[in-house]
């Protein structure tokens, strides 16, 4: 079966001839305001992405950048951003973890002094905030909202307000130059702000969830632990991740309790001290800055899974 190529209509003389009549083309459709802004901010948002890499990944790297180099490869070319073979070295840090008592600076003392801290903190600071936020958050009892605004406020004080008055007070307790002092201090600091954070997470999860658990006979105690804490989870790690980093990278109190006593100083404490000396190479200040910064990263990149996960994702089915 063909089809015709072209119509024919009669000529003057009745004679059917053949005519051509072409479709004509469709105008061409010009982008809209929408596309043209789509396509710019897809190149912009890309752009940004990698100018905000640059300005915080490239400090951190010069950093470890001159801590593997030796001090004689820094002072004939400071500019360089590359490490040769030849130049590689881990000299720096060999000094920065060796014991005061073979030459070193004691960092790996410091490491663990400042892990002991750290963890301890974060530990008796949850076991406090997490049941103090849940009675905040779901508990009525008389001026709560005040309570919460209070938990607040206490964080507003700046803590050179409450140096003197514990450093007093630990001195006549005998607790001055003690980690544990130290880790009552960051209890004492962070404990406000933690259960701030962790009530207005509480908040969030449904009450129905919990009201379901008192009516299948489950206590407070019992709905808050097979209840409200695996709900919490995520805002439980970010508020730990966020106790952990202020004990670790904490100075004002560590200076203030340890000075006086060496072999228990932090490695923020540690690396005052090697920034305060002219006579230490820039190259093993690199390195001790970044076994201060090393552990932090690993923390949060371990519980970043955690940190992300959905808050209550899944608490009620419909």
């Amino acid at each position: 079966m063909s089809t015709p190529a072209a119509q024919t209509r009669p000529d003057a003389h009745g004679t059917p001839a053949p005519t051509s009549r072409t479709a004509p083309s469709p105008p061409r459709r010009r982008p809209t305001r929408y596309a043209v802004e789509r396509r710019i901010f897809a190149v912009l948002r890309w752009v940004v992405i990698a100018g905000f890499l640059l300005v915080t990944l490239l400090p951190f790297y010069y950093m470890v950048l001159l801590s593997l180099k030796p001090i004689e490869s820094l002072l004939r070319d400071p500019a360089s951003v590359i490490v040769t073979p030849a130049e590689f070295t881990l000299r720096a840090y060999e000094q920065v973890l060796t014991p005061v008592s073979a030459g070193g600076q004691g960092f790996g003392t410091f490491l663990l002094n400042s892990a002991f801290v750290a963890i301890s903190a974060v530990i008796l600071s949850l076991i406090v905030a997490v049941p103090g936020a849940y009675a905040v958050a779901r508990l009525p009892f008389f001026g709560h909202r005040q309570v919460n605004a209070l938990f607040l406020a206490a964080y507003l004080f700046p803590a050179i307000v409450m140096a003197i008055p514990l450093f007093v007070l630990f001195t006549r307790l005998g607790l001055r130059g003690s980690l544990v002092g130290l880790v009552l201090v960051y209890i004492a600091q962070t404990v406000p702000v933690a259960i701030y954070m962790l009530r207005n997470y509480l908040e969030t999860v449904p009450v129905s969830v919990e009201e379901a658990g008192l009516v299948d006979g489950l206590s407070r105690l019992g709905v808050l632990r097979r209840i409200s804490l695996p709900l919490i989870t995520p805002s439980i790690m970010a508020t730990g991740l966020f106790i952990f980093m202020i004990a670790w990278n904490e100075f004002l109190f560590a200076l203030l309790f340890l000075v006086e006593k060496r072999e228990s100083w932090t490695v923020s404490l540690g690396l005052s001290q090697l920034s305060g000396s002219a006579e230490i190479p820039t190259t093993v200040l690199m390195a001790g800055s970044v076994v201060l910064t090393l552990p932090i990263l690993i923390v949060f990149f371990s519980t970043e899974r955690l940190l992300t996960g959905g808050l209550t994702a899944g608490a009620e089915k419909g």
